[in-house]
């Protein structure tokens, strides 16, 4: 890591991180809820300087899940589910694009490749700005790829109206306080045409909120990932509409059948490791492979070598693991609702 790296990362935000929450769900109160939503750019900014590091290491630098087909490798699934959304957008060579919660920037790299575009990555955390910015140096994509810091709530007034022929978003915008108010930034940047891509973090029509193991579900992933309030499916469905996009497609891609689900690289069974290749992957996600990563980032942290509280957001992630493969395993979850909507002429 480099001393830039280091220095841009807000260290009392990843030792604050856990304040946000009671780790037991029925603890958890509307009044911590309100404060997290209130607090939004804390939470996440807390959540990704301590976690960033750790999804590079654990997961690659394109920090989404994907539906997988038997025998396909892990990162050419993840490559296959950014080239279906550039597809069904119709992304074009030559359109600026812009990419809300990019990340280090693996998708916008892929996606700029792929179909030809100029990308502009948006991301409120200074610590993955930079990082993407040298990995796009390295792949010598500077031309074709820049990122930004900027607040995804206002993003009107960072790059104007109607100033993106195309905006996607991938497993990003379930960290936003109100989706309304993310997706009307998105729909008043985007020209009259525009499309956007869209792949939500939502709880299914399974999902009641009444129901405590329901909640419990739902808490870890919200503990977990660094997200305010978990909402469903229909509160993302209709605050599209509520912002004036039409919705060209609706889909649940992890209710498809796969014999694969998304979350198996989560469930830590080497058994079920698709090709060779995946195997040190998947083999991170075991509890031995927990334990050996928690104990060595107990050591850095000890030792100063990595920001204080980093251990703890890598037990938050243990949480998440569990919860999101308990919610894929209910159909309580998915990763991926896919809606491509449009912008009116």
């Amino acid at each position: 890591m480099s001393s830039t790296s280091s220095e841009l990362r807000n260290k009392s935000g990843i030792a604050d991180y856990t304040k946000f929450w009671q780790s037991d769900s029925r603890k958890d109160s509307e009044t911590h809820q309100a404060n997290r939503l209130d607090q939004y750019t804390s939470v996440v900014n807390g959540y990704y300087d301590g976690a960033t590091d750790l999804y590079e290491y654990g997961w690659g630098k394109n920090f989404h899940f994907a539906r997988y087909y038997p025998g396909e490798a892990f990162y050419q699934a993840l490559a296959r589910h950014e080239h279906y959304l550039a597809l069904n957008m119709q992304l074009r060579p030559g359109m600026r694009v812009l990419d809300v919660g990019c990340g280090v920037g693996g998708p916008a790299r892929e996606i700029a490749r792929f179909a030809g575009v100029n990308v502009v990555g948006v991301n409120n955390n200074a610590y993955q700005v930079e990082r993407a910015r040298r990995y796009t140096a390295k792949a010598g994509l500077e031309g074709q790829v820049e990122f930004v810091k900027g607040d995804f709530m206002h993003l009107v007034d960072q790059f104007g109206p109607n100033s993106f022929d195309a905006v996607y978003a991938i497993e990003a915008t379930c960290h936003a306080p109100s989706w309304e108010g993310v997706y009307k930034q998105i729909f008043e940047v985007l020209k009259p045409g525009g499309v956007f891509g869209l792949y939500e973090w939502c709880m299914t029509d399974e999902y009641d909120g009444s129901n405590p193991e329901h909640r419990r579900i739902a808490h870890g992933i919200e503990l977990g990932d660094g997200i305010p309030e978990m909402r469903t499916i229909k509160q993302a469905r209709d605050a599209l509409k509520t912002v004036g996009f039409r919705i060209d497609v609706d889909e649940d891609l992890a209710d498809k059948g796969d014999k694969i689900p998304w979350y198996y690289p989560l469930e830590g069974d080497i058994r079920k490791v698709q090709t060779p290749w995946d195997l040190v992957t998947c083999w991170r996600m075991t509890w031995f492979g927990k334990l050996t990563t928690q104990s060595a980032i107990r050591v850095l942290e000890f030792v100063g070598l990595v920001p204080k509280g980093t251990y703890d957001v890598g037990e938050s992630l243990k949480v998440a693991a569990d919860a999101l493969v308990a919610g894929g395993q209910t159909k309580l979850f998915t990763p991926m609702m896919f809606f491509v909507s449009r912008k009116p002429q």
